[in-house]
């Protein structure tokens, strides 16, 4: 046994030295750069502190945190309706239907704002149909409401796809028991669908919160009258050539990000503990 314990920790060093090479080239040395560039400027690690004590900055970041949070809560609502009835049903065109609503997770961000923009920019459908019916175009395509519509148009196929997955784990039994005790169907759904499904809808949310928070591409393509915190990095770093703030704020976004992610990780686990 002694003999062989050399070669199964060579055997595992050698197995482990690809995703080790991987996680020092490609994230441990370029945050480690990253966060030497945001202390590397006049203001010093204060340049952290920025996006707080700086009423541009912290209104962009509370724009930006308010608006993926809301993203949020509408996904879920919508995906986990939408998802149970599908998982619940089978009809003709269940497949098609299901193949186009997660459609939208082959477009990039530019293609998803310029689909907005069609919708409902100064061009759009829905301003030449308000225009026909009242006169004046509602045009949403570059305001927030704009941007709310783009990043809901990319997060809800992620969460339809994972309430599909946890539905179908369902215990129908459950349901069937609360059913036969007379449960209505809202207490059925308070009581018993919900309380399953919340490991799934709490990790899938926190990643559409996450993707919201980070979107770049759509921001860019409709993000005109708004300041959303990815655009304010790319401001910075392309108009000003501001690198060290540019780097202090990626850092603050990417830590808020981090800690919704841990959290809902954490949270996730409890539930599933919980339930079992």
């Amino acid at each position: 046994m002694s003999a062989r314990a050399p070669s199964a920790t060579l055997l595992h060093g050698a197995l482990i030295a690809p995703a080790a090479a991987f996680f020092l080239a490609f994230w441990l040395l370029p945050m480690v750069r990253l966060v030497g560039v945001g202390a590397s400027g006049p203001l010093g690690v204060s340049a952290y502190w920025a996006v707080l004590t700086n009423a541009n900055y912290f209104r962009s970041l509370i724009y930006t945190l308010s608006l993926s949070a809301i993203v949020t809560l509408a996904t879920l609502v919508i995906s986990t309706i939408a998802g149970l009835f599908l998982e619940r049903n089978r009809f003709p065109g269940r497949s098609l239907l299901v193949a186009t609503l997660t459609f939208p997770l082959a477009f990039p961000g530019v293609v998803v704002g310029f689909l907005i923009i069609l919708l409902c920019g100064r061009q759009g459908v829905i301003g030449d149909l308000t225009k026909w019916l009242t006169g004046e175009k509602l045009v949403l395509a570059y305001s927030l409401s704009g941007l709310f519509l783009g990043y809901l148009y990319f997060s809800i196929p992620r969460v339809i796809l994972t309430v599909m997955a946890a539905a179908e784990k369902l215990d129908h039994a459950l349901v069937e028991a609360a059913r036969t005790l007379g449960a209505s169907p809202w207490q059925i759904m308070r009581d018993v669908t919900l309380p399953a499904l919340t490991p799934a809808l709490i990790s899938s949310g926190a990643i559409c919160f996450a993707t919201s928070v980070g979107a770049f591409g759509t921001a860019f393509t409709l993000a005109t009258n708004i300041t959303v915190l990815p655009m304010v990095i790319y401001g910075e770093f392309t108009n000003y050539a501001n690198f060290p703030i540019a780097a202090a704020l990626s850092i603050v976004l990417g830590v808020v990000t981090w800690v919704v992610l841990a959290a809902a990780r954490s949270l996730a686990g409890n539930t599933v503990a919980a339930a079992a």
